[in-house]
C-alpha cells in the first residue's frame, strides 16, 4: 500500500471519529496476527469499548484517540475506583487502554502514547492458596462417592482432573484438545496455549490410563450421533461441536473439589498452581517448570518459589548451626 493512501485512511479514521474504527482493526489484529484467545478478545473489546465511550462522553462523539491525554486516562481510572472495581480491575483496563496505544502509536495514529504517563495501580500480592501434595493424592485417588455418581460423565471427568494437575495446563488448553493431540507413542500431549504456541507436555501414567478409560464412553456416544467429533472432552450432551466449554469445567472442578474436601474457592487453575508448586517442592529445575507451564518469562514462574516458604524454612532450622 502507497503512503500517500495510508496517510488518506488516517486522515479518513481521525474524521470519522475513529473510536470504535481503531478499536476494531486493534481486536481484528489481535485475533489473526497474535492468536489471542476469545477471552481475551472479548476482555479486550470489553474495556476498550467502556473507555470510548467515557472518552466521547468528554471529548464529544466525535473525538479521536489522538485527542486523549494521560489526565483523561487517570480520570477514567477514577470512574472505575468510583463504581467499586478492585485495583486488579482497574489494572486490567490500564494494560488494555496502554497497548492498544502502543499499537495506535506504531501504526501513526497517534504520536505519543498517553497511557505509558499513567503508573499502574500497586496490587497486594495474594498468593493463591495450594492444596498439598497429600490433599491432591487424596482427592484423586478417592473413590466415587454417592453424590458424585450423579454426574454425568464421570469417566470425563476425572480425565479432566488428572489433565489440570497432572500436566498443570490451562483450562482453555484442556478444552482445546484433540484426540489427535494426545501422543500415545512418546507419552506426551501436543499443547496450543496462548498466542497459538505450541507445546508438549509429559502425559503421566495416571492421566493416561485416566483417559484410556474414558475413551470407550466417549466412542458410544459419538457412534449414537454418527458426527465426527475432533475434541477430546466433549460435552454430555454432544450439543453444538460437542468440545466441552471452558465454563463447565470450572463447574466440574469446584463440584468434585467440595465433594472430596477442598475448599469451595477451587478452580481449575488452581490445580495448575498446584501442578507447578508441587513440582518445585520435589526438586523440579525452574526453567523445567516454565517449560511444561508453557510461560513466556521466566520470572512469571518464579512466582511458585513464594509458594514454598514453608519448604525453605525447614531446610533452614535442619541446617543452619544458629537455627538449632
Amino acid at each position: 500500500m502507497s503512503t500517500s493512501k495510508k496517510s488518506a485512511e488516517k486522515e479518513q479514521m481521525a474524521r470519522a471519529g475513529a473510536f470504535d474504527a481503531c478499536v476494531g482493526e486493534y481486536l481484528a489484529v489481535l485475533r489473526t496476527e497474535r492468536g489471542c484467545s476469545e477471552h481475551t478478545l472479548r476482555a479486550y473489546a470489553r474495556e476498550l469499548k467502556n473507555f470510548s465511550g467515557f472518552a466521547a462522553a468528554q471529548l464529544g462523539e466525535n473525538a479521536t484517540p489522538a485527542q486523549v491525554e494521560h489526565t483523561l486516562i487517570r480520570a477514567y481510572l477514577g470512574e472505575l475506583y468510583g463504581h467499586g472495581l478492585t485495583k486488579a480491575s482497574v489494572a486490567r483496563a490500564l494494560a488494555a487502554i496502554r497497548s492498544w496505544y502502543r499499537w495506535l502509536a506504531r501504526q501513526g495514529h497517534v504520536q505519543l502514547n498517553p497511557a505509558r504517563l499513567v503508573a499502574t495501580p500497586k496490587l497486594p500480592k495474594h498468593l493463591p492458596r495450594v492444596p498439598g501434595i497429600e490433599q491432591m493424592q487424596q482427592v484423586l485417588d478417592a473413590d466415587a462417592q454417592p453424590e458424585e455418581m450423579e454426574s454425568a460423565w464421570p469417566e470425563r471427568d476425572a480425565v479432566i482432573l488428572e489433565l489440570l494437575y497432572g500436566c498443570g495446563i490451562r483450562n482453555a488448553e484442556l478444552t482445546g484438545l484433540n484426540l489427535a493431540d494426545v501422543q500415545w507413542a512418546n507419552a506426551c500431549l501436543l499443547i496450543r496455549g496462548k498466542g497459538r504456541k505450541e507445546r508438549y507436555v509429559p502425559l503421566g501414567d495416571a492421566a493416561a490410563a485416566a483417559i484410556r478409560a474414558y475413551l470407550p464412553s466417549r466412542q458410544a456416544r459419538v457412534s449414537a450421533t454418527r458426527k465426527q467429533q475432533p475434541a477430546l472432552l466433549l460435552n454430555a450432551r454432544l450439543r453444538g461441536d460437542g468440545r466441552l466449554t471452558t465454563r463447565s469445567v470450572g463447574r466440574i472442578v469446584k463440584r468434585i473439589a467440595v465433594q472430596r474436601g477442598l475448599p469451595a474457592d477451587v478452580h481449575p487453575h488452581t490445580l495448575r498452581h498446584a501442578f507447578g508448586t508441587h513440582l518445585l517442592e520435589e526438586g523440579a529445575d525452574l526453567r523445567a517448570i516454565q517449560e511444561m507451564l508453557g510461560h513466556a518469562r521466566l520470572s512469571t514462574t518464579q512466582r511458585y518459589t513464594h509458594l514454598t516458604t514453608s519448604q525453605v524454612t525447614a531446610v533452614y532450622d535442619r541446617t543452619h548451626p544458629r537455627a538449632r
